[in-house]
C-alpha cells in the first residue's frame, strides 16, 4: 500500500479538514475493496456495538481506561460498584486513589488505574466544569487518555468519528484482511491507514465490527478456523499475509 504522504500545510484528502495529520494516500481500487469489506462487516454484524456498559460519558471514559489490558467483560464486572459508589465526576475528584481501589482490584493494573481515575475526573471537575470534552486534543489532556481511549468516548458518547479505534482484534484484522503490510504494524500507522480507506461517518461502526469479527469469529491464533463467509469472501489467512494481487 502506498505511503506518500500529502505535503505539510496542504488539505488532507477528502476533506478532512480537521484532522491534524495528513493521511496516506490509498488507491481507488484499494479503497473500492476495503468498502465492500465494510458493508459485509455490516450485514453480519449488523448490532456491533461497545460492549462496555455504560450511562453517560463520565461512565465511558472511566470504562475504558479500566479496560486497557483487561477484558470488556471483566470491567463490567467491576464498574457497577464502583458506578454506584461514585455517581458524578465530582465524586471521584472528591475521593482519593486509594479509596477508589477496592472496587477495581478485579482488573490488572488497578492501582495505577485508581490514580488515572481520580486525577483525570478531578480536571473534568476543574478544568471542564464536571463534563466529560468532546474533542480529542481535550480529553488527551486527561491522565490514561491516549487515542484509543479518546477515539472510544467521542465515538460511542457523542456520535462523533476523529479517528479509528484500532485495539488488538482490529490491529489483527487490519492484516488479516490486508489493509496493512505488516501483522504487528504501529497502532498509529495502522489507524492513519483506515482513516484514509473507509468512509469517515463508519468509523465508530466500523471498529465495533472489525472488534466483533476479530472477537467472536476471526479470533487468534490457533483458535481461528479460518471458515467465516468473510474471510472466505476476502481471501483471510490467518497464516499469510493477503495476497495483494487480486486487488
Amino acid at each position: 500500500m502506498a505511503t506518500k504522504h500529502h505535503p505539510k500545510g496542504k488539505d488532507n484528502p477528502r476533506g478532512l479538514k480537521d484532522i491534524p495529520f495528513a493521511l496516506p494516500e490509498v488507491t481507488a481500487e484499494e479503497r473500492s475493496r476495503a468498502l465492500k469489506v465494510a458493508n459485509a462487516l455490516r450485514k453480519h454484524y449488523p448490532d456491533a456495538h461497545c460492549e462496555l456498559t455504560f450511562s453517560t460519558p463520565h461512565e465511558l471514559l472511566i470504562a475504558t481506561i479500566l479496560s486497557a489490558q483487561s477484558t470488556d467483560a471483566g470491567v463490567n464486572k467491576a464498574t457497577p460498584g464502583l458506578f454506584k459508589a461514585f455517581p458524578a465526576p465530582a465524586d471521584y475528584a472528591a475521593s482519593t486513589p486509594e479509596k477508589i481501589e477496592p472496587y477495581i482490584k478485579t482488573i490488572g493494573l488497578f492501582r495505577n488505574k485508581a490514580k488515572s481515575i481520580h486525577a483525570s475526573m478531578t480536571s473534568v471537575v476543574n478544568d471542564f466544569d464536571g463534563e466529560v470534552p468532546s474533542t480529542m486534543d481535550e480529553l488527551l489532556i486527561l491522565r490514561g487518555v491516549a487515542r484509543k481511549t479518546a477515539n472510544v468516548v467521542l465515538g460511542n458518547a457523542f456520535g462523533i468519528n476523529v479517528g479509528f479505534t484500532v485495539d488488538t482484534h482490529i490491529q489483527r484484522l487490519a492484516w488479516r484482511l490486508g489493509f496493512v503490510d505488516e501483522p504487528k504494524m504501529d497502532t498509529a500507522k495502522v489507524e492513519k491507514l483506515l482513516m484514509a480507506l473507509f468512509p469517515r461517518p463508519r468509523w465508530s461502526e466500523l471498529g465495533h465490527a472489525l472488534v466483533f469479527h476479530g472477537r467472536y469469529n476471526c479470533t487468534a491464533r490457533p483458535n481461528c478456523k479460518h471458515d467465516h463467509p468473510i474471510c472466505k469472501k476476502f481471501g483471510v489467512n490467518c497464516d499469510k499475509p493477503y495476497n495483494k494481487s487480486k486487488l
